[in-house]
Formats: structure tokens, C-alpha cells, sequence
């Protein structure tokens, strides 16, 4: 998906700091709190764990929220998001209940009926096994589609159109792009493809190479 979430080898937010050795999981009460609730909701509003759906909810924030809300405010909007789309809350609800234990008065939202998606995962994590052989071979050179995401993806934007050589080729795991959307698993194999930073930044970057864990559908032949 397009968006503030896919912000990867973007220019202009500075340097990127290491975590402190001593730095705390929470550095503030809130954020367990926060990271619990996310972690609950998302069971509650999808039936199940969907990390694919979870991430889809987090990419859809605001882009103010996203930037300014911080790591585990992220989760907390995004946990609010699920249980919208569930119906699980309507629309307005958070504000409203704020808003009254701030000591205004202002009427809350009906609560809706709840519309939790048919989402029955066919194993637990995201591995899976398929029937076919994988499409490309270690030493392959390959492309990364250049092709319009407008829901949920794994593909990076840095990466589309650029060319780079398959390095691994990994077992196969669940489709994120189906999956978020309650689609379907489709799972395919996927490849981790080396790309040279110039060929992703131009002549100007810095001379190193970048990994990047891609699907198969994602990717096509050089020739």
C-alpha cells in the first residue's frame, strides 16, 4: 500500500540511532498497556492472530498519528482501527468516551453489531508447504515488479523496478497480500534477492549491497 508506512530508503528524516543496550522494552506504563490491548484486539476483531491484517491496520493511520504517536501509539491507533472494521466499535466511539471522562458531555455512538471476517488459518505462524517448484534459482537474475499496491504488500517501493540476484530461496510462507484482506493464505515461495545500492539510489549512494526477503509473485525474470 501506498503510503507514510512505506517509508524505506526514503531521503530527509536523519540519522537512524541504534537501541541503547539498557533501553527498556516500555519506557513509559502506557506502552504495555498499549502493546496488550493491540495484541487482544486483534484476536477479538479478526477471529484470530493476522499479522498481515495488523500491519494493514497500522499502514491506513493517519500520517500525523503514524509520525508523531510514537511505536506502541501506533499500536494503540491500530487497535482501534481493528475493532472498527469489525464493527466491535463504531466510528467516533474512542473520541466521544474521551471526550466525557474529560467531563464534557457528548452523546457515544450506538454499539454497533459486531461483523468479525470468516478468518480460519490452516496452521499456526506463517510457513507453509506448496506443491510447485519455485520459479527461480540461486544466482537468477531477477526484477521487482514494478506494479500499483493498493492494499496491503511486503513489496518495499525502493525496490520496485530495480533489478537484483537471488541469494536464497526461502520455504514458502502465506501470501501478506491476500491474507490481509481475508482473502486467502496463497502461500508462495520466497527469495531473498541482493541489490546493489546504486542500482536502488544511483551513482551517489554509498557503495553496499541490500538484502531484501521478496514473494514470488512479486519478482520476474531479467530475459
Amino acid at each position: 500500500m501506498e503510503g507514510i508506512a512505506d517509508m524505506g530508503g526514503t531521503p530527509g528524516w536523519g540519522p537512524v540511532h541504534p537501541p541503547r543496550r539498557d533501553e527498556p522494552v516500555f519506557e513509559e506504563p502506557w506502552q504495555s498497556r498499549a502493546f496488550a490491548l493491540a495484541t487482544l484486539s486483534g484476536r477479538v476483531a479478526y477471529g484470530g492472530v493476522n499479522l498481515d491484517a495488523f500491519r494493514h491496520a497500522l499502514e491506513r493511520l493517519d500520517r500525523a498519528a503514524y509520525l508523531n504517536d510514537g511505536y506502541y501509539g501506533r499500536w494503540l491507533n491500530g487497535a482501534e482501527l481493528m475493532l472498527t472494521d469489525s464493527a466491535i466499535l463504531a466510528p467516533g466511539a474512542i473520541d466521544a468516551r474521551a471526550r466525557n471522562l474529560r467531563g464534557e458531555h457528548v452523546a457515544e455512538p450506538p454499539i454497533p453489531e459486531p461483523a468479525v471476517p470468516d478468518y480460519a488459518p490452516t496452521a499456526e505462524g506463517s510457513l507453509r508447504s506448496v506443491a510447485t517448484a519455485p520459479a527461480f534459482a540461486v544466482g537468477e537474475r531477477v526484477r521487482a515488479k514494478a506494479m500499483p499496491v493498493p492494499g496491503h504488500t511486503r513489496l518495499p517501493g525502493y525496490v520496485r523496478g530495480h533489478t537484483g540476484t537471488v541469494e536464497i530461496v526461502q520455504p514458502a510462507f502465506v501470501l501478506p497480500d491476500t491474507n490481509a484482506h481475508f482473502q486467502g493464505e496463497h502461500p508462495q515461495h520466497v527469495y531473498s534477492v541482493r541489490f546493489a545500492s546504486r542500482e536502488l539510489w544511483g551513482a551517489d549512494a554509498e557503495p553496499f549491497a541490500l538484502t531484501a526477503e521478496l514473494f514470488e509473485s512479486y519478482l520476474e525474470a531479467t530475459s
